[in-house]
């Protein structure tokens, strides 16, 4: 028998994403859990600096800045005025706007 059907078989299965192992398929289900959680939507009046590190981008000290920001100015009207927070470009804004919400 020759070898290349074999390594055909190799390629079919991790072009598929099979998992190789019990270990890969934990892996897995946890991760879509984890894109899933954090697809959440945040509302950005009400959460505090551990829900708002959830956005992508944000760290401890931004999330402090955002509450900071909405302590000083009141509640944000619409969503797009997190643009306003010292610190928040375009690129946090565009990979969260989905997830922002005021209520």
């Amino acid at each position: 028998m020759k070898p290349w059907p074999v390594l055909v078989v190799a390629l079919i299965v991790l072009a598929a994403g099979v998992p190789r192992t019990a270990g890969a398929e934990k892996t897995g289900s946890s991760d879509v859990k984890a894109a899933v959680s954090s697809g959440d939507k945040v509302n950005i009046n009400t959460a505090d600096v551990k829900e708002l590190m959830k956005l992508s981008g944000v760290g401890r000290s931004m999330a402090e800045r955002i509450v900071q920001y909405r302590d000083a100015h009141g509640p944000f009207k619409k969503p797009e005025e997190l643009r306003k927070v010292e610190g928040v470009g375009a690129g946090l804004w565009e990979r969260n706007r989905e997830r922002i919400v005021v209520r």
